[in-house]
């Protein structure tokens, strides 16, 4: 009796149930340059170890493994390699890495060392060299991501590390009476430390993200298992989290010693450290996480300013009750550091699940 085609499908599908996975990816199978990326590619589509062992692996690396020996290859699938873009000198990648840190000093020199209008013009030239040298740098390097994302809310968060604390400071006690002259000591402060110290350590979060990038490369390379690739790569990220706090809280001490401005290292360490986390995230294909902590932290600093002209309207002091409660237990502070910690603690809790996945590092060889 002849069978029909769909009982034989289903007969050869059982005897060798690999080659229905591999027909459903075999886009991916024929794109991949190693079995790593074929395992990457399979956890993205919700491939686990145990679905593996439905397929007679013990892994999704195993099962990768074999689709990627199945999967015919003409004679050019090996030069995808050199014809990977040759990297730029190493030099350059630094010298772009310390730029927003050194125009930054230079606008902050300027600002000291000037008075009236003059200071006015260096502030204008200074904030828009430190944008455009901010852009170049980001558009290369482990930092760099190919998803386009605004950076109206992380120029706002830095711009109220710069004016914030002061208008606050000025809106609980019924000003401002003017506006702000570039100093620390003038109607409306400017706390220039910690944004200076902010750009001084780009280049030191360049050098942690690529310490992270090339260790979870290698450890994607000797890991046998989803889970034992996660368990591996978290501490790996932790580390290079801490060490960019570490020299950030450095970078904060010896600007507000320079400067002789208090080194503001809650509100700037909780800013840098999200900042880090939206920016680590992003590169890794995570940009909606980010883009959503970054406003809503922006928001609750716009609402905390606010409320308080609000409340000066008949009839609505009530809605400064909240913000002047922490402003007399922890200083004007207190706002900015409640906004970017809960945000930068949202974003490290999402960071240790999505960057810690093989699908996040597929595509992040090098520093790119």
């Amino acid at each position: 009796m002849r069978q029909s085609p769909s009982v034989s499908a289903a007969r050869r599908a059982a005897a060798d149930p690999v080659k229905g996975l591999l027909h459903r990816h075999r886009d991916l199978c024929e794109r991949a340059v190693d079995p790593l990326e074929i395992a990457a590619g399979l956890e993205a589509h919700g491939v686990t170890d145990r679905t593996a062992a439905r397929f007679r692996h013990r892994d999704v690396f195993s099962l990768a493994e074999e689709m990627y020996a199945r999967v015919p290859r003409d004679g050019d699938a090996p030069a995808r390699h050199e014809q990977a873009p040759t990297p730029r000198p190493r030099t350059a990648g630094v010298v772009l890495a310390l730029l927003p840190g050194v125009l930054c000093a230079a606008t902050v020199a300027a600002l000291r060392l000037t008075e009236g209008r003059p200071r006015l013009i260096a502030a204008a030239v200074g904030v828009l060299a430190v944008t455009l040298a901010l852009g170049a740098a980001l558009r290369r390097g482990p930092l760099s991501a190919s998803t386009r994302t605004t950076s109206t809310w992380t120029c706002w968060l830095v711009g109220y590390a710069l004016l914030g604390d002061g208008l606050l400071r000025n809106a609980v006690t019924g000003g401002p009476d003017g506006l702000p002259d570039g100093t620390a000591d003038g109607p409306w402060p400017v706390t220039l430390a910690p944004v200076l110290a902010l750009a001084l350590s780009y280049a030191p979060a360049v050098g942690c993200a690529h310490l992270f990038t090339a260790g979870a490369r290698r450890k994607l390379s000797s890991s046998r298992g989803l889970a034992d690739f996660s368990t591996s790569v978290r501490p790996l990220m932790l580390g290079a989290f801490a060490l960019y706090l570490g020299a950030l809280a450095a970078l904060l001490a010896l600007t507000g010693a320079v400067l002789g401005e208090p080194a503001a290292h809650p509100q700037a360490l909780t800013l840098g450290a999200l900042l880090l986390l939206a920016r680590l995230l992003t590169v890794h294909g995570h940009a909606h996480a980010s883009t959503l902590v970054l406003t809503t932290t922006a928001t609750a600093e716009a609402a905390a300013l606010a409320t308080l002209f609000a409340g000066r309207l008949p009839g609505c002091g009530f809605l400064t009750a909240p913000v002047e409660a922490l402003v007399a237990a922890c200083g004007p502070a207190g706002v900015p550091t409640a906004a970017c910690g809960i945000g930068a603690l949202t974003l490290l809790v999402h960071a240790s699940r999505r960057l810690t996945r093989a699908s996040a590092h597929v595509s992040t060889e090098g520093t790119r």
